[in-house]
């Protein structure tokens, strides 16, 4: 099959090669062998299907960590000639397991959670209480609790409702918590409309204007200790203009509160982008980080204020490269479309279930087949699931080799973050494990979630008995 650009997006151009792995999208690993067969870290997918099976969630540990030192690297260095510290948080909700916390933590990072679950994980994985954030708009009495309990390093506050219920909470512990308030610069990130959070139409943090009155309360409240503000813009966001007016605004909102006291910490958010194909262009992490910290620098040269420490959440920019979603080949299908276009449709034994992110932000992504190198001309395609939604769309648009067939292994690039994070078993299909890869060798970090184990769920199976029939429900004829 001919390939056919009617259908593509503006920025998806016919490949000179379709079996070639686009530089900045794949794990610095993948690499093919002589047969065409993806690896990862040292890894084949072949391998890891014979092994594990599809769909198939694989992290390389080695790119998680490398991506970890570097963004802490930039950061310190960055800091470094203001005489001030930086912290690095990785964002839990990108990925959470416990091998992952181990990974990123060792590696320096502190953790930043948004859930009592995710609080579990990182404690139950051995982080220190004291290097994590929790962050979330509408924490429980229970998981306050739980995070002033355990000594939690920081609770960022995003509403009055939350400051009521930790008042209280400190109060009754006669504990002394550190926290921080979250702000809305109202910067709107080049991103999509719900991955920008830095609006004011939207369930996040409080305005400009009500935030001093918010830290007043705080700092009259013998169990609280106000330590800094908190702004976050969005998510997979490239360049650093949308930072550098956040930073504006929040310095000198900064500025202003110095007055009541001392504030030791400003944390800016992060949510930088990846590369998910080769139109994308992320910024590299060390000019980010000293863009930012010069940005800060300036505006409180300009204000006369000495330079907080600050804090950091580069997000998906630690594990999304990390992560690729193995899939095997169902069906194969062709659509005449009207003006005589053409697409190929091929549908994988995932979808919706294993990579929401299609579904919920329009998102892209690149795929290449896994198992072997073709010859043929490359095609215009959609990979798409296996569930009852005609929305189930894996890779909307890519260029594959037009003879991808039944049994073909299917790689998808940057799956890392927010796939497994977002992962359900819509239609009773079972949840992919994830399986990290680091120097040949491959193992399960995450278990799948198979059919026996979501019918292990359904209490009216309790007994393993046969359900009885009601009259309406009696085969015709019968007695």
């Amino acid at each position: 099959m001919s390939a056919s650009t009617s259908l593509a997006p503006d920025w998806l151009l016919p490949p000179d090669d379709a079996n070639a792995l686009a530089a900045g999208v794949w794990p610095a690993s993948a690499d093919r062998d002589d047969d065409g067969v993806l690896s990862i870290a040292g890894v084949s997918a072949s391998q890891l299907r014979h092994e594990f099976g599809t769909p198939l969630y694989v992290i390389d540990e080695d790119e998680v960590r490398a991506h970890a030192r570097g963004a802490l690297a930039a950061f310190r260095a960055a800091v470094e000639p203001h005489g001030v510290q930086a912290r690095v948080y990785y964002a839990g909700k990108a990925f959470l397991c416990s091998e992952v916390v181990r990974w990123v933590t060792s590696e320096g990072l502190a953790v930043d959670v948004c859930t009592g679950g995710e609080l579990a994980v990182a404690l139950a994985a051995g982080a220190d209480p004291a290097r994590l954030g929790f962050h979330g708009n509408n924490k429980s009495v229970v998981e306050l609790e739980n995070a002033v309990g355990v000594g939690v390093g920081s609770i960022v506050i995003d509403s009055w409702a939350e400051l009521d219920r930790l008042t209280a909470i400190v109060e009754r512990a006669g504990a002394t918590q550190a926290v921080l308030v979250r702000v809305n610069s109202g910067v709107h990130a080049e991103t999509h409309d719900f991955l920008a959070t830095a609006h004011e139409d939207q369930k996040f943090g409080f305005t400009l204007e009500q935030a001093p009155a918010v830290v007043a309360r705080i700092r009259e409240t013998a169990g609280l200790r106000f330590v800094g503000l908190h702004c976050h813009i969005g998510s997979q966001i490239f360049g650093t203009a949308g930072f550098r007016e956040s930073a504006a605004r929040t310095v000198a909102l900064h500025a202003g509160l110095l007055e009541g006291g001392e504030i030791p910490v400003l944390n800016l958010g992060g949510g930088f982008g990846i590369a998910y194909t080769s139109a994308d262009d992320p910024t590299p992490i060390d000019e980010l980080a000293t863009g930012i910290v010069t940005a800060v620098a300036d505006e409180c040269a300009a204000r006369g204020i000495p330079m907080p420490n600050l804090a950091f959440e580069p997000g998906r920019a630690i594990v999304g490269r990390a992560g690729v979603t193995l899939y095997e080949v169902g069906t194969t299908k062709p659509v005449e479309l009207e003006g005589g276009a053409q697409r190929l449709y091929v549908s994988v034994d995932g979808g919706m279930s294993d990579n929401a992110r299609p579904a919920l932000y329009g998102a892209d992504y690149s795929a290449r087949i896994a198992s072997r190198t073709s010859d043929d001309a490359p095609a215009l395609v959609r990979v798409v699931g296996k569930h009852c939604e005609s929305g189930d769309v894996v890779v909307d648009a890519e260029y594959l080799p037009g003879d991808v067939a039944p049994g073909d292994l299917l790689a998808v690039a940057a799956t890392g973050a927010y796939c497994f994070s977002l992962a359900n078993t819509y239609n009773y299909v079972p949840r992919p494990p994830v399986v990290a890869v680091r120097d040949g060798r491959a193992r399960v970090i995450v278990r799948g979630v198979g059919i026996d184990d979501l019918l292990a769920q359904d209490a009216g199976l309790d007994d393993r008995r046969a359900v009885p029939r009601t009259s309406a429900q009696t085969i015709e004829g019968a007695e």
